[in-house]
């Protein structure tokens, strides 16, 4: 059945909106080439787009040519402004942006683990709206928060994860109350993932495993282009995962003895002792949130100190939690993110891969994530802007 006119406009009007978000300023002749539309239909569209307020004339093309200028319309900036927090156990991280994503503001503090609920809640809840403040965002449309723990899939709500301060559970429903805006909450590493997957190592790849590697280990999948949650929120909780070497085995309400206690950073730092390495001469005095930062830290030093016995052990280590996720789903790609994949580079991510082809027959590609830490707020802001986009741009897939 063919769609309505007003379908019709709607999902032209949409096509348009997002080739201006990802190509930048157009004229009206390059909007016609890219949505197939008449010349007559773009105009209608374009003029019906400039009395909505979502686009405007930004310049001119071909201002050093004969002849007359093409008109270029953009998106309009400010049309929405976007938040994304990164709370950790023990740090909040906030940036604030435009509808292009153009950054307006940040800020980062961190959050003292003896530091009671209420103290704690405002402490973050006032941080995002200082930053907010300070970028003049008065068209806050969406907030994307990334934490770790549970997500419910049908609710949207932070499960009751053991482990987590109290004061994660009570933020959101703070910032429900103190923001006009729509609050969305996803989990850190599903964030992470995201981000790697549209702006970083998974950007060609519609199937593949990202592996989150910083204070505790998790994975975010992404079959067919989509972002896999499971039943309950729950896929990718891999620091459960059951694997030999840990002496024990993880329970319902703890990952030790499960894949978290081979490859998250308290574990790197042990094998780095184990290995010879003078932790306490790298790290110092230096404080790491997340401690997954100190790991990336000896990954980089023993890069730099040729330590192959460290680098090879913590390959295997990886490459076991790796082949159970590999055996199950086939992803074909696995990316190392978080700092220490960052730090690892192409080095250790090939001797993961070399180690993974030694335990399962599929082949798997293991590359290096890109973005490190800052992923869950780049996840989070693309998010906050997909839900904006959603609600401005109107129907049309």
């Amino acid at each position: 059945m063919p769609a309505s006119p007003s379908t019709a406009r709607a999902i032209n009007d949409r096509v348009a909106l997002h080739m201006l978000q990802r190509e930048g300023p157009l004229t009206a002749g390059q909007l016609k080439a890219g949505t197939g539309l008449s010349r007559p239909s773009v105009a209608d569209l374009v003029e019906r787009l400039q009395r909505s307020g979502l686009i405007q004339v930004v310049g001119e093309s071909g201002a050093d040519r004969r002849g007359p200028n093409a008109r270029l319309y953009g998106l309009v900036a400010d049309r929405a402004h976007l938040a994304a927090l990164d709370i950790r156990t023990q740090s909040v991280a906030v940036v604030v942006a435009d509808l292009l994503g153009t950054t307006l503001a940040e800020a980062s503090m961190p959050m003292d683990g003896g530091i009671g609920t209420e103290p704690a809640v405002e402490r973050a809840a006032a941080l995002l709206e200082r930053a907010v403040s300070e970028a003049g965002a008065d068209r806050l449309h969406s907030v994307c928060v990334g934490m770790p723990g549970l997500i419910d899939p049908t609710t949207g709500e932070l499960r009751n994860t053991t482990g987590l301060p109290r004061w994660h559970r009570q933020l959101v429903s703070v910032l429900h109350e103190r923001l006009p805006a729509r609050i969305v909450l996803e989990n850190e590493t599903n964030l992470a993932g995201v981000a790697e997957q549209r702006a970083g190592a998974g950007r060609d790849h519609d199937t593949f495993v990202f592996l989150w590697l910083g204070d505790g280990v998790g994975a975010a999948l992404f079959l067919d282009g989509r972002l896999r949650r499971g039943v309950s929120g729950g896929a990718g909780e891999i620091g459960f995962l059951p694997v030999p070497g840990t002496g024990g085995l993880p329970s319902a309400t703890d990952c030790g003895g499960g894949f978290h206690s081979l490859g998250g950073s308290t574990a790197v730092v042990a094998l780095a002792e184990e290995q010879g390495i003078d932790t306490a001469a790298i790290l110092g005095a230096k404080v790491f949130e997340p401690r997954g930062s100190a790991a990336a830290a000896l990954v980089t030093e023993a890069l730099a100190a040729g330590r192959d016995g460290f680098l090879d052990a913590l390959a295997h280590r990886l490459a076991l939690g790796a082949a159970s996720v590999v055996s199950i789903l086939d992803p074909g790609f696995l990316v190392l993110g978080g700092e220490m994949g960052l730090a690892g580079g192409v080095e250790l991510a090939s001797r993961v891969e070399a180690q993974l082809a030694r335990l399962t027959p599929l082949p798997t590609q293991v590359r290096p994530g890109e973005l490190g830490g800052t992923a869950v707020l780049r996840g989070a802001l693309i998010t906050a802007r997909d839900v904006a986009q959603d609600e401005l741009f109107g129907p049309g897939g």
